[in-house]
């Protein structure tokens, strides 16, 4: 049995991976870090991470960059490794993420989907196949709550792509006004409303063709699936960074 920390156990993701836990015969669900104790839920829960006293096998954190420092602090000193599902990290807050990995395991990607991740490989093999000749946009969509943009997985979609051309392509986050002619770039655009939950498409624009690979997430519960999944798979893991394509390879 896994004893689990979640970490923003008072928001809508922190309850879905709560619900799935609870459920799953794997893990033992023994506190939560969240300033908003929910209510109903019963496990305790701690305004930060100074408060924790169980014995933690793994951390899920679907909070906020705001809970970063306390909780890797806490980790690094309690040797508990920690599923980082988080957005909108800072490049300073990615910087000490990375530092923190020298010490403990550490799994941290864009997007905790299943499908998003094979997304991910099948974008880079557009951009392998395609080449130069193809213009690269991406569009993503999520609901008008969310504090951050673009999102965490349109970056990760075009480093994916960026990877092919050694990274040389830069980035330009949607356009305005007399902008003159494309360039050599990858154009990210974010569109925000109502209750979509998350919606990615990569286009590939050639001359007379286009090739667009796109995905559609219905349900939170599938960001939580791929969490927890992550979580089992990084107990008694060796300090590092990690992300889905180790799950996957495995």
């Amino acid at each position: 049995m896994i004893n689990l920390l979640i970490c923003g156990i008072g928001g809508k993701m922190g309850a879905n991976v709560l619900s799935l836990a609870q459920s799953d015969g794997g893990f033992n669900v023994v506190c939560g870090v969240d300033p908003h104790a929910p209510d109903g839920v019963n496990v305790p829960v701690y305004p930060s991470f100074d408060g924790v006293k169980e014995k933690i096998d793994v951390i899920v954190d679907f909070s906020s960059p705001a809970a970063l420092h306390g909780e890797m602090d806490w980790a690094v000193k309690n040797g508990v490794p920690v599923v980082l599902a988080s957005t909108g990290y800072t490049e300073e807050d990615i910087k000490y993420i990375d530092e923190c990995a020298s010490k403990v395991a550490v799994f941290r990607t864009g997007n905790f989907s299943l499908g998003i991740n094979l997304l991910q490989q099948l974008v880079k093999r557009c951009a392998e196949v395609l080449g130069e000749k193809f213009d690269v946009e991406i569009i993503e969509k999520h609901h008008s709550q969310k504090v951050d943009a673009p999102s965490g997985t349109a970056l990760m979609l075009a480093d994916s792509v960026n990877e092919v051309f050694d990274n040389q392509k830069p980035t330009l986050y949607g356009r305005h006004g007399i902008v003159g002619k494309r360039a050599n770039e990858i154009g990210i655009h974010a569109v925000r409303g109502g209750t979509i939950v998350g919606e990615h498409e990569v286009m590939f624009a050639g001359e007379d063709e286009i090739i667009t690979v796109s995905h559609s997430a219905r349900s939170k519960r599938v960001f939580a699936v791929g969490a927890l999944k992550a979580a089992k798979w990084l107990v008694g893991k060796p300090a590092g960074k990690y992300d889905m394509n180790n799950v996957l390879a495995t």
